[in-house]
Protein backbone atom coordinates (compact mmCIF):
# COMPACT_ATOMS: atom_id res chain seq x y z
CA UNK A 1 0.00 0.00 0.00
CA UNK A 2 1.74 3.43 -0.97
CA UNK A 3 -1.44 5.88 0.39
CA UNK A 4 -2.43 5.96 3.02
CA UNK A 5 -5.94 5.83 3.98
CA UNK A 6 -7.56 7.55 7.17
CA UNK A 7 -9.79 6.10 9.18
CA UNK A 8 -9.90 8.90 11.57
CA UNK A 9 -9.10 12.85 11.45
CA UNK A 10 -9.10 15.43 14.33
CA UNK A 11 -7.61 18.94 13.85
CA UNK A 12 -4.11 17.89 14.24
CA UNK A 13 -3.55 13.85 13.17
CA UNK A 14 -4.63 11.69 10.99
CA UNK A 15 -4.84 8.11 12.02
CA UNK A 16 -4.75 5.81 8.85
CA UNK A 17 -3.78 2.56 7.57
CA UNK A 18 0.43 1.66 7.38
CA UNK A 19 2.93 2.85 4.86
CA UNK A 20 6.61 0.65 4.11
CA UNK A 21 7.66 4.38 5.14
CA UNK A 22 6.32 4.06 8.36
CA UNK A 23 9.03 1.37 9.19
CA UNK A 24 11.85 3.45 10.79
CA UNK A 25 9.46 5.21 13.46
CA UNK A 26 7.90 1.93 13.80
CA UNK A 27 11.34 0.08 14.91
CA UNK A 28 12.36 3.02 16.99
CA UNK A 29 9.15 3.05 18.91
CA UNK A 30 9.71 -0.69 19.53
CA UNK A 31 13.36 -0.34 20.54
CA UNK A 32 13.21 2.32 22.80
CA UNK A 33 13.83 1.56 26.38
CA UNK A 34 11.85 4.69 27.53
CA UNK A 35 8.62 4.26 25.17
CA UNK A 36 9.29 0.33 26.09
CA UNK A 37 10.01 0.97 29.91
CA UNK A 38 6.83 -1.01 30.74
CA UNK A 39 7.12 -4.06 28.40
CA UNK A 40 9.10 -7.06 29.12
CA UNK A 41 10.34 -7.42 25.66
CA UNK A 42 12.00 -5.06 23.15
CA UNK A 43 11.46 -5.61 19.20
CA UNK A 44 14.23 -6.46 17.19
CA UNK A 45 14.02 -4.58 13.61
CA UNK A 46 13.28 -7.85 11.88
CA UNK A 47 10.31 -8.54 14.39
CA UNK A 48 9.19 -5.15 14.37
CA UNK A 49 9.11 -4.98 10.53
CA UNK A 50 7.35 -8.80 11.04
CA UNK A 51 4.67 -6.85 12.99
CA UNK A 52 4.23 -3.75 10.93
CA UNK A 53 3.48 -5.94 8.43
CA UNK A 54 0.96 -7.49 10.07
CA UNK A 55 -0.87 -4.30 11.30
CA UNK A 56 -2.80 -3.37 7.84
CA UNK A 57 -4.83 -6.82 7.73
CA UNK A 58 -5.65 -6.47 11.35
CA UNK A 59 -8.02 -3.66 10.63
CA UNK A 60 -11.59 -4.60 11.22
CA UNK A 61 -14.49 -3.11 9.60
CA UNK A 62 -16.07 -2.56 12.87
CA UNK A 63 -13.14 -0.43 14.09
CA UNK A 64 -10.71 -2.27 15.10
CA UNK A 65 -6.61 -1.80 14.79
CA UNK A 66 -4.07 -0.63 15.78
CA UNK A 67 -3.34 2.78 13.40
CA UNK A 68 -0.75 4.85 12.58
CA UNK A 69 -0.85 8.30 14.18
CA UNK A 70 0.42 10.58 12.18
CA UNK A 71 0.97 14.26 12.52
CA UNK A 72 -1.29 16.20 9.56
CA UNK A 73 0.90 19.22 8.81
CA UNK A 74 4.11 17.32 8.27
CA UNK A 75 2.71 14.15 7.32
CA UNK A 76 5.56 12.54 9.79
CA UNK A 77 4.03 9.22 11.74
CA UNK A 78 4.37 9.72 15.41
CA UNK A 79 3.32 6.32 16.83
CA UNK A 80 0.30 4.42 16.90
CA UNK A 81 -2.95 4.63 18.74
CA UNK A 82 -5.83 1.64 18.20
CA UNK A 83 -8.64 -0.36 19.48
CA UNK A 84 -8.59 -4.34 19.70
CA UNK A 85 -9.87 -7.42 21.39
CA UNK A 86 -7.12 -7.95 24.55
CA UNK A 87 -7.25 -11.56 24.55
CA UNK A 88 -6.98 -12.15 28.33
CA UNK A 89 -9.22 -15.12 28.49
CA UNK A 90 -10.48 -15.24 32.62
CA UNK A 91 -9.61 -11.89 32.90
CA UNK A 92 -12.15 -9.49 30.13
CA UNK A 93 -14.93 -11.13 28.16
CA UNK A 94 -14.32 -12.37 24.79
CA UNK A 95 -15.67 -9.17 23.18
CA UNK A 96 -14.38 -6.82 25.34
CA UNK A 97 -12.53 -3.79 23.55
CA UNK A 98 -9.83 -2.07 24.92
CA UNK A 99 -7.69 1.22 23.46
CA UNK A 100 -3.91 1.26 23.42
CA UNK A 101 -1.59 3.82 21.86
CA UNK A 102 2.64 3.84 21.73
CA UNK A 103 4.08 7.31 20.93
CA UNK A 104 7.61 8.11 19.96
CA UNK A 105 9.06 10.02 22.60
CA UNK A 106 10.14 13.07 20.86
CA UNK A 107 6.06 13.72 20.44
CA UNK A 108 5.49 13.18 24.14
CA UNK A 109 3.53 15.96 25.79
CA UNK A 110 2.14 17.44 23.42
CA UNK A 111 -1.48 15.66 24.16
CA UNK A 112 -1.84 13.52 20.83
CA UNK A 113 -2.54 10.95 22.52
CA UNK A 114 -4.84 12.02 24.05
CA UNK A 115 -6.50 13.65 20.89
CA UNK A 116 -6.11 10.29 19.03
CA UNK A 117 -7.70 8.00 21.10
CA UNK A 118 -10.80 10.75 22.20
CA UNK A 119 -11.09 10.48 17.88
CA UNK A 120 -11.28 6.42 18.37
CA UNK A 121 -13.61 6.42 21.57
CA UNK A 122 -15.93 8.41 19.88
CA UNK A 123 -15.63 6.17 16.27
CA UNK A 124 -16.46 3.53 18.73
CA UNK A 125 -19.56 4.64 20.70
CA UNK A 126 -20.82 6.89 17.95
CA UNK A 127 -20.63 4.30 14.95
CA UNK A 128 -19.79 0.99 15.94
CA UNK A 129 -22.31 0.86 19.11
CA UNK A 130 -19.46 -0.59 21.57
CA UNK A 131 -20.72 -0.33 24.97
CA UNK A 132 -17.70 0.39 26.30
CA UNK A 133 -14.13 0.54 26.07
CA UNK A 134 -11.19 -0.70 28.79
CA UNK A 135 -7.64 -0.04 29.00
CA UNK A 136 -4.53 -1.10 31.15
CA UNK A 137 -1.04 -0.90 32.30
CA UNK A 138 1.52 -1.65 34.41
CA UNK A 139 0.77 -0.12 37.94
CA UNK A 140 2.99 2.80 37.76
CA UNK A 141 3.07 4.09 34.70
CA UNK A 142 1.32 6.99 35.02
CA UNK A 143 1.68 8.17 31.59
CA UNK A 144 -0.65 6.07 30.54
CA UNK A 145 -2.87 6.30 33.58
CA UNK A 146 -2.80 10.32 33.39
CA UNK A 147 -4.20 9.79 29.59
CA UNK A 148 -6.88 7.60 30.61
CA UNK A 149 -8.11 9.88 33.09
CA UNK A 150 -8.47 12.72 30.39
CA UNK A 151 -10.45 10.35 28.47
CA UNK A 152 -13.01 10.15 30.90
CA UNK A 153 -11.87 6.78 32.04
CA UNK A 154 -12.85 5.91 35.36
CA UNK A 155 -10.10 3.06 37.77
CA UNK A 156 -11.87 -0.09 38.26
CA UNK A 157 -9.21 -1.38 41.40
CA UNK A 158 -12.00 -4.63 41.27
CA UNK A 159 -10.77 -5.50 37.74
CA UNK A 160 -6.87 -5.28 38.19
CA UNK A 161 -4.85 -8.22 37.16
CA UNK A 162 -1.59 -10.16 37.01
CA UNK A 163 -0.60 -10.23 33.45
CA UNK A 164 -0.47 -13.75 32.27
CA UNK A 165 1.70 -12.98 29.28
CA UNK A 166 4.88 -10.98 31.43
CA UNK A 167 7.21 -13.60 32.51
CA UNK A 168 8.24 -14.02 35.98
CA UNK A 169 11.55 -12.85 35.29
CA UNK A 170 9.77 -9.55 35.31
CA UNK A 171 7.55 -8.75 38.42
CA UNK A 172 7.37 -5.28 38.64
CA UNK A 173 5.44 -5.33 35.35
CA UNK A 174 3.02 -7.85 36.06
CA UNK A 175 0.39 -6.06 38.21
CA UNK A 176 -2.23 -4.23 35.49
CA UNK A 177 -4.68 -1.67 36.43
CA UNK A 178 -7.77 -1.05 34.77
CA UNK A 179 -9.42 1.73 33.56
CA UNK A 180 -13.23 1.79 31.74
CA UNK A 181 -15.58 3.77 29.98
CA UNK A 182 -19.49 2.78 28.66
CA UNK A 183 -20.72 4.43 26.22
CA UNK A 184 -23.06 6.54 28.48
CA UNK A 185 -20.30 8.01 30.14
CA UNK A 186 -18.66 8.89 26.88
CA UNK A 187 -21.90 10.39 26.09
CA UNK A 188 -22.86 12.57 28.56
CA UNK A 189 -18.62 14.33 28.37
CA UNK A 190 -19.37 15.14 24.99
CA UNK A 191 -20.70 19.14 24.16
CA UNK A 192 -24.19 19.45 23.12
Amino acid sequence: MNQRVTIVETPRLILGTWLPTDRDLFRQINADPKVMEFFPFRRSHEEADTFLGKLNGMMTDDGLGFYALVLKHTQEPAGFCGLSHPNLPGIFADDAVEIGWRLATRFWGKGYVTEAASALLDKAFTHHDRKSIVSFAVENNTRSTNVMTRLGMQRHPELDFSHPRVPDTHPHLKRHVVYAISRQEWQARRPA
